[in-house]
């Protein structure tokens, strides 16, 4: 043993050696994570609270939202796991390494799947508005994400198989956390969990971004001919302003948050997934889930009045679930 060297497991031979890091920047990471894990609970919490209260809130659209919060809800949890991995070593053993490598995979896809999910929501809503009651219902959205969960958790059990078989097979020492998936499974992986979802996302709000700027124009054209066309033109770039901002602020998110960690992964690091070695990375990767109840809900009115009603107690009222909070004077 190397004197100032020090081990996960002083009394094993076999033992990790802890990376050597200054105490400033092991503080720094351990506030940024909490931070974030603290933040991403409590912002979907918020958002699972809301729409499973008010009844009002039960639609379809906002069905997608409310799988799209529990998953992140379980994201903002499991980042709990990276902080622990902070200081390079793993004290709980290599059975819970697997599961919570499972969960995060099962976790983080099915938030993707959402994300797709609610892409064609809404594009069939921009798009297709005259059939949308009927192609969309609480039925069919429902079932779609009891699939997205179960596709989920199925797909990650097959290609993490030969991890929970064999927890820390591919450890080299004692006390490292280390997922092995084989080069076939990566790239599988990949094409599932980003390359096909984002092709998805992208092609489907472009045409919504289409078809909503369109119908900016014939607006404006239509009150340009009863003399209003300065009001209408205000009117009608605000609208393509909105829209664009709102579609811009979704995809370019997604992708600044997940492109990095895939980028590794399609350059050959896929094989070996080690939380310590990848703070920046994975902590980007799971601060897309506390921006999705920012970018989806808080742009809604009726999240804003459901938090001030959970906040100030109200909620715990008798009839509260019953509050038309979809009214300007839903709070008052």
């Amino acid at each position: 043993m190397m004197e100032g060297v020090e081990l996960c497991f002083p009394q094993l031979n076999t033992s990790c050696r802890k990376p050597r890091r200054s105490l400033s920047d092991t503080v720094l990471t351990y506030i940024v994570l909490s931070f974030i894990a603290v933040l991403t609970a409590i912002l979907n919490l918020l958002v699972i609270i809301s729409i499973s209260h008010f009844q009002k809130l039960h639609t379809p659209t906002n069905l997608l939202l409310l799988s799209l919060a529990v998953s992140d809800f379980f994201v903002g949890l499991l980042m709990f796991f990276q902080i622990i991995l902070i200081e390079g070593c793993w004290f709980l053993g290599d059975l819970m390494c697997n599961l919570s490598y499972f969960l995060v995979f099962i976790i983080t896809s099915s938030s993707v799947a959402n994300m797709v999910l609610i892409s064609v929501d809404r594009y069939v809503a921009i798009c297709d508005p005259l059939h949308y009651s009927t192609k969309v219902t609480v039925r069919r959205v429902t079932i779609c994400t009891c699939l997205c969960w179960l596709c989920s958790v199925l797909y990650n059990s097959l290609i993490m198989k030969d991890n929970l078989k064999q927890p820390g097979r591919f450890n080299s020492c004692s006390g490292e956390c280390v997922v092995v998936l084989d080069y076939v499974a990566g790239l599988v992986d990949v094409l599932l969990t980003f390359i096909g979802p984002v092709t998805v996302i992208i092609v489907l709000y472009m045409r919504v971004f289409v078809v909503a700027v369109s119908q900016a124009r014939v607006m404006r054209s239509h009150v340009a001919a009863t003399s209003l066309q300065s009001s209408s033109k205000t009117t009608a770039k605000k609208s393509e302003m909105k829209a664009a901002r709102a579609l811009g602020v979704v995809v370019v998110v997604f992708l600044l948050c997940l492109c990095p960690y895939f980028c590794i992964t399609l350059t050959g690091q896929d094989g070996l997934l080690k939380a310590s070695s990848a703070a920046f990375v994975v902590c980007l990767f799971y601060f897309n889930s506390c921006l999705n109840p920012l970018i989806y809900a808080f742009f809604y009115p009726w999240f804003r009045k459901s938090v001030k009603i959970i906040v100030t107690l109200q909620i715990l009222k008798p009839g509260s679930c019953e509050t038309n909070i979809l009214q300007r004077d839903a709070v008052e």
